[in-house]
Parts: structure tokens; sequence; C-alpha cells
């Protein structure tokens, strides 16, 4: 076993990437004596998109060719079965997508909040559902090209960036229990209180039988 140097994560002696962060491990014990941007050159555009994204790295890069058309980049109906079954906002949030999560965290419960209707999540969930990959595609491809275009600092700089960007968020666990925490005690609460009572301020109307007493 070998210890990742960013994360710490214990991983295999034949790994070439990190389990738990994506960060990539020398090829080989010469590697080392290189200079920055050489160890960080030798990687091909597909083991970068690799370090980048991490875990499942294999299935990512196969359904991303799905978006890939002849005049470009383009949407293209895929299905994300965690973004779906998983609270939408931390699966956003274990991959780095801190924009999304918050919107995904926000938006059913303000739709839950407004309708009164729990199906109002199940909507979220299918649009997220079918929107994961697509948005986990740019997501990679823009951050990929901050790191690319990272010269200042030469390789070292990129592969710390590579390191940060990408991968996964080891403590999304413990934050996404929190934040679940949260909203599910914000829905208990909606519940309690109940729909508004429209009955109140409305004058009541007279029953049919007192109209026909004189």
């Amino acid at each position: 076993m070998k210890s990742c140097a960013q994360c710490r994560q214990e991983n295999r002696d034949d790994a070439r990437y990190c389990h738990q962060c994506g960060g990539a491990f020398s090829a080989d014990p010469q590697a080392a004596t290189l200079e920055p941007d050489q160890t960080t050159t030798t990687l091909t555009d597909t083991e970068l998109w690799k370090a980048f994204i991490g875990p499942n790295a294999d299935r990512y890069l196969e359904t991303f060719k799905k978006f890939s058309g002849p005049s470009g980049p383009q949407f293209a109906l895929t299905w994300h079965w965690p973004a779906f079954v998983f609270e939408p906002f931390l699966w956003f949030l274990y991959r780095k997508m801190y924009v999304y999560a918050l919107i995904y965290a926000i938006g059913p419960a303000m739709a839950f909040y407004i309708t009164q209707d729990l199906s109002a999540d199940i909507v979220w969930r299918v649009i997220a559902g079918a929107s994961a990959n697509y948005i986990y595609f740019w997501h990679a491809k823009e951050q990929l090209a901050k790191i690319k275009a990272e010269r200042a600092g030469g390789g070292e700089a990129r592969q710390q960036m590579l390191g940060e960007l990408g991968g996964v968020q080891p403590y999304v666990v413990w934050v996404g229990v929190g934040l679940l925490v949260l909203k599910i005690g914000l829905v208990v609460a909606m519940l309690k209180d109940g729909p508004p009572d429209r009955s109140k301020g409305s004058p009541a109307k007279p029953h049919p039988a007192s109209m026909t007493q004189v």
C-alpha cells in the first residue's frame, strides 16, 4: 500500500491515481527527480481527465463521449442514478460543484414551500438525474482548461490545482449530513404549519335552509 501525498489516503501499490482525491502518483521512482513541468506534461489528455475525475473515471469518460458532436460539444440525454436516488445537492457537493450544490439545496425546499406539494422534490431529482452528467462534463472541461493554462508556477502548481479542483470532496458525508438535517427540519416545520387557512376573513355563506324560513 502507498499513501497519497495530497490526502494521505492509502492506495494499492500499482495505483496510478489516488482513488480518493484523484491525485496522480509518479509512474516510476525516477520521476520524482524530474522537473515539475516534466512530471505534469507527460500526462496525456485522457490521463488528465482521469486524474481530475478520480473515482469511476472510466465510466464518466465513456458517458462524456456522447456529448461530443461533429460541430463540438452538444447536449445528449443521459441518466445519472446517484444524482437522482441520493440528495442531488450532496452529489454536486461530493464532486466539488459548489454552485450547483447550493442551487439544489435551496431550490427543492423553496419549491415545496411555494407549492406545498412533496412531488416538487421528485421533479428536481428528475432534472438532476437527466442533467448531472452533462453539467459535470462542462465543469471538468472548464476546470481542466484552468489547470492547463497555469504556467506561472510550473507543473507543481498545476498538480496542486488538479488536487484542489478535481477528485471528490472527502468530507462531504459529514457536511452533507448536517445540511440534510437542516433541510429535513425545514420541511417538518413547514408541514406542521400546514397550508394557509383561507377560511379566515371570508364571510360565511348562509345555509340554503335558512333562506326559506320567514
